[in-house]
C-alpha cells in the first residue's frame, strides 16, 4: 500500500520546459509527477471523495513545458466569485477584437473578480486569484441575456481573464508556458469557510495590490457529480487561440444576489488595476464554493472569429 507521507518544508527543483522551479519535497507533484495515486488521495481526510476522478481517465500530451498529463485534478478546492456590471465601452477596449462580451443590455457586459484556494491538487497547494470578462463563445452571435441566464444558472460560462496572479512557481510557469494565461508570483491569502471568503493580494512592492472580504452565503450540499460547471476560457498561444476548459465538481456552494456586505479595497497593483479599467457599476451576484473539485485540461486549438 503506497505511503501517505506529507511534504515537508524542504524543496526539490523540477524542470518544466526546460525552466527550473521549485515544489515541496514530498508533495504530489514531487512523488507522482501528474500520475496521482488516487487510493492515495483518497486517504487525506480534507477529500471527501475521488469519484469524480476515477471517471476521468488522464492523457498523455505534449506542450510547451514538455510532456504532460491532462486534466490536472484538484482534489479539494474552494472559491469565490464576484460579479459584476461594466460599460460595454470599458470592456472592448480590454478584449481583444476577436472576442465579443457578453451583454445583459445594450452597453452592459459582465466581469468578474475571483478567488481560489486549492488545498489538495496535483501540482500541491496554491492560492489565485482573477480578473475576468464574460465573453460570447466563440463564433457565436447568440443574445446576450439569454447566454448570461443560461450561464449563471448552469455555470457555463466563457471568459477572457486579464490577470491571475497565483503563489507558487509552479502554478505560475505551468499557467503562463503551458496555458497562456497572464500570471506571475505574488503573495496572496485567500481564506474560505462557512462564515466568510476572503482574499489579500500584495504587490510586486510588498503593499497592497486588492483586499476581498464577504459573508459566505448559505451552503448546499450536493453529492459527488450532481452539479459540475464548466468554464472555457481563451488564451493565444504562440499567436493561435487556444481554449481551456475547467470542470468544477460542486460540493457545498452558495449564492447572494445583489450582496451588500461585500468589502472590495483596491490598492496600487496589476489586479486592482486591471479591475478599475473596466469601470464596474454594481455587483450582481456572489457564489461561494465552500467545497469542490476541478479537472483542468490542456488547451486545445480553437476557432475564433475576428470581429474588427
Amino acid at each position: 500500500m503506497p505511503s501517505t507521507a506529507k511534504p515537508t518544508d524542504r524543496t526539490v527543483e523540477v524542470d518544466l520546459g526546460g525552466r527550473l522551479v521549485t515544489v515541496p519535497e514530498g508533495g504530489l507533484y514531487d512523488r507522482f509527477r501528474m500520475d496521482t495515486d488516487l487510493d492515495e488521495v483518497a486517504r487525506d481526510p480534507r477529500v471527501s471523495s475521488v469519484d469524480f476522478f476515477r471517471r476521468m481517465p488522464k492523457s498523455r500530451v505534449e506542450s510547451r513545458i514538455g510532456p504532460t498529463l491532462t486534466p490536472n485534478f484538484y482534489y479539494r478546492i474552494s472559491t469565490a466569485r464576484l460579479t459584476m456590471l461594466a460599460p460595454t465601452r470599458a470592456i472592448r477596449a480590454r478584449l481583444p477584437r476577436e472576442l465579443d462580451p457578453l451583454e445583459i443590455a445594450p452597453g452592459l457586459g459582465v466581469v468578474s473578480l475571483m478567488a481560489f484556494r486549492y488545498d489538495v491538487c496535483d501540482i500541491d497547494f496554491y492560492t489565485e486569484a482573477a480578473v475576468g470578462i464574460a465573453v460570447k463563445p466563440a463564433r457565436h452571435g447568440g443574445l446576450g441575456l439569454f447566454d448570461l441566464v443560461t450561464g449563471l444558472k448552469n455555470d457555463s460560462l466563457h471568459s477572457y481573464v486579464l490577470s491571475l496572479p497565483v503563489n507558487t512557481e509552479i502554478a505560475q510557469v505551468r499557467g503562463h508556458d503551458g496555458y497562456g494565461f497572464p500570471k506571475w508570483v505574488a503573495e496572496l491569502d485567500v481564506d474560505i469557510d462557512a462564515e466568510r471568503a476572503s482574499a489579500r493580494l500584495a504587490n510586486d512592492r510588498g503593499g497592497l495590490d486588492l483586499t476581498l472580504s464577504a459573508p459566505t452565503p448559505k451552503q448546499t450540499a450536493r453529492p459527488s457529480g450532481a452539479h459540475v460547471s464548466t468554464l472555457t476560457s481563451y488564451t493565444t498561444i504562440d499567436g493561435a487561440w487556444h481554449s481551456t476548459t475547467s470542470q468544477i465538481n460542486m460540493l457545498a456552494s452558495g449564492t447572494t444576489r445583489f450582496p451588500r456586505d461585500v468589502d472590495l479595497r483596491l490598492g496600487e497593483g496589476r489586479v486592482s488595476d486591471d479591475l478599475r479599467s473596466l469601470r464596474p457599476t454594481r455587483t450582481l451576484q456572489l457564489d461561494v464554493t465552500t467545497e469542490g473539485q476541478l479537472a483542468l485540461h490542456m488547451p486545445v486549438p480553437t476557432s475564433v472569429q475576428d470581429r474588427s
